[in-house]
C-alpha cells in the first residue's frame, strides 16, 4: 500500500505544470474530445510507466547494495532540484495532426515521457518498492490526477493554478523522501 500511495502523491505533485501537462492542455484545445485525449494518457502512462518500474525493480534487483540504496536517496533530491525548473512545451502548436485525438495523445504522451522526471521518478520508486505493478498503478494514478482536470479545463488550469508554488511543495515532497531513504539507509535513528 506504501508503494501505491507515495507513487501517487509523487508524480501527481510531479506532474503539475511538466511538459505533459501542457501537453494535455494543447491536446484539449486543439481536439476537444476529452475524452479520445484522456484514454491516450492513460494507455500512454501504463506502459511507458510499467516499463520504468520494471527496469527500476530489476536493475535494484541485481544492483542491491548500501550504495544503490543511498544512489536512489540523492535520485530523489535530485529531483526535488528538477522540479522547481518549470517546464515549457516545445511542440508546434499550428501543425495539423495526421491521427485523431487517442492516437496522436497516446504517441505523443508516450515519446514525451521518454526522460521526464516523472518516468525518472518511476523507476526510482521501482527501484525503492519492488513492486512493478503497485509503483506502474500509483504512478498512471498520479498522472490521471493531474492530467484529467487539464484536459477538461483547457486553458483555464493555468489562470488559477500558482504553479510556483506547487512546484515548489512537490520539490519538497521529493527532497523530504530522499532525505527519508538517506537516514533510513545509514540506520540513523532519532
Amino acid at each position: 500500500m506504501e508503494a501505491l500511495l507515495t507513487s501517487t502523491a509523487v508524480v501527481a505533485l510531479a506532474e503539475i505544470g511538466d511538459k505533459t501537462q501542457l501537453l494535455a492542455i494543447v491536446l484539449a484545445t486543439r481536439f476537444r474530445k476529452p475524452l479520445p485525449i484522456v484514454g491516450g494518457i492513460f494507455a500512454a502512462t501504463v506502459a511507458n510507466h510499467f516499463l520504468a518500474a520494471l527496469v527500476g525493480s530489476e536493475v535494484a534487483s541485481i544492483l542491491d547494495g548500501q550504495w544503490f540504496r543511498y544512489a536512489i536517496a540523492a535520485s530523489f533530491i535530485a529531483m526535488a532540484a528538477w522540479t522547481l525548473i518549470p517546464d515549457k512545451l516545445d511542440e508546434d502548436q499550428e501543425k495539423p495532426a495526421r491521427f485523431g485525438a487517442f492516437l496522436t495523445t497516446l504517441i505523443a504522451f508516450f515519446l514525451v515521457e521518454m526522460g521526464d522526471k516523472t518516468q525518472v521518478a518511476t523507476i526510482a520508486l521501482g527501484a525503492r518498492f519492488h513492486d512493478v505493478i503497485a509503483v506502474t498503478t500509483g504512478t498512471t494514478l498520479g498522472m490521471m490526477l493531474a492530467n484529467v482536470p487539464a484536459v477538461f479545463l483547457g486553458h483555464e488550469v493555468l489562470k488559477y493554478v500558482p504553479l510556483k508554488i506547487v512546484r515548489m511543495i512537490a520539490a519538497a515532497l521529493f527532497l523530504v523522501i530522499g532525505v527519508w531513504l538517506l537516514i533510513q539507509t545509514a540506520g540513523w535513528s532519532f
